[in-house]
């Protein structure tokens, strides 16, 4: 049945849902990838009946969220956990995410799934914190991560570019964090289109300079750095960056307008993943990387170049709200019950911009069943006021 979907004109527009989702969304192997390492990003499910407010204490549905990371592992992808995409800054608290990252990785463990989890200072409340209190912050969730067995992704931190007077304070904090790290962690450079709060970070806003600091990170400590997640939308930038990596220190995109064409990579070398937009499109990105372990770079971008319209609409600006649109497919593709969402944020898109990612997921066949996605469509339509 034709479904009548509001345009950001303000106009209706027909559209006809999809009646099958796509073959490859049936293959399930949670075989590892032979080519690259890929991690996915995982959200959050909200406990919808907890009696909380958007600044209130994040009450999580445990058993949905821990549904949806053994979906990702079934196809063979690791999570990334307690990231951007699990509202880190954004509803999710610290001691959740302390209690995610816990849980997360007992059930990595139970079910022989990779995982690494993020690392920052997000405990820090007040507004001038020193670099000592940064380091500790740091220090406090590193063990965390590390006592839960899972590997460590050391993120920016707000408190630190708040506080970072310089470069020379970005060398000194990550250097100390290196030194005391038990096992190689993945350093992540997230963009202020994510996040504006990490404005300057590595000490400048000019990129370059910037780059030149990060990379001065890595060169002093090579052995403790498994590889870099850069999330700053620009591709070239990313490859230029990649290029001057120390040996054996893996990139990881984390660019969700132009993964395609950075794993897939050229004469030089290629990113391996660790992406937000993989969380709805895990079954298509896991068949995806199955072709290209066999070499067909051809097949691998017939899979996922068409999904970069759907990416692109998700994390269009303001970028840090496309949590809501990753969520909002999780639930039209059956992984939780209800569009609800730790502080709130269900509300920050409006119905034209769900509505066209509806639109372009159910184009792409990414639901496992399209009819229980339309029916929540048309309700969701419904509640908006939408005439049926």
């Amino acid at each position: 049945m034709t479904l009548h979907l509001p345009g950001a004109d303000g106009t209706l527009r027909a559209y006809e849902p999809r009646t099958e989702p796509l073959p490859a969304l049936r293959a399930t192997s949670g075989s590892a990838f032979s080519s690259r390492t890929v991690f996915s990003a995982a959200h959050v499910v909200a406990d919808p009946y907890a009696d909380t407010t958007p600044d209130g204490p994040a009450a999580v549905d445990w058993d949905a969220t821990l549904a949806f990371r053994r979906h990702l592992w079934s196809h063979g992808l690791g999570v990334a956990e307690a990231m951007d995409t699990a509202q880190r800054g954004m509803g999710l608290d610290w001691p959740t995410a302390a209690e995610l990252i816990r849980r997360s990785a007992a059930e990595a463990r139970a079910t022989g799934g990779r995982i690494a989890c993020g690392v920052g200072t997000d405990q820090l409340t007040a507004t001038a914190a020193t670099l000592a209190d940064v380091r500790s912050a740091y220090e406090e969730q590193l063990a965390v991560v590390e006592e839960s067995g899972a590997q460590a992704i050391l993120m920016a931190s707000r408190a630190l570019a708040a506080t970072a007077k310089g470069p020379d304070d970005y060398l000194e904090v990550y250097g100390h964090l290196l030194r005391q790290a038990a096992e190689p962690v993945i350093l992540h450079w997230l963009g202020p289109m994510f996040d504006p709060a990490l404005e300057g970070y590595w000490g400048s806003s000019d990129l370059d300079a910037a780059t030149d600091t990060f990379l001065e990170v890595i060169a002093a400590h090579p052995d403790k750095v498994d590889g870099i997640k850069v999330s700053l939308l620009d591709a070239q930038r990313e490859i230029d960056l990649r290029r001057r990596l120390p040996r054996g220190v893996r990139c990881y995109t984390g660019d969700d307008f132009n993964y395609p064409e950075l794993i897939a990579g050229d004469e030089q070398g290629f990113s391996h993943a660790l992406l937000g937009i993989f969380d709805p499109l895990g079954p298509l990105a896991a068949e995806a990387v199955r072709v290209l372990d066999t070499g067909d770079t051809d097949g691998f971008r017939a899979l996922l170049d068409p999904t970069v319209e759907l990416s692109r609409h998700l994390f269009r600006a303001p970028t840090r709200y496309y949590k809501t649109g990753v969520v909002f497919l999780a639930w039209l593709a059956g992984h939780q019950s209800h569009f609800t969402m730790v502080g709130g944020l269900q509300s920050a898109r409006s119905l034209p911009h769900l509505a066209r990612a509806y639109e372009l997921a159910d184009g792409l066949g990414l639901f496992p069943d399209p009819k229980p996605a339309e029916e929540r469509m048309r309700n969701l339509l419904a509640l908006y006021g939408v005439n049926r």
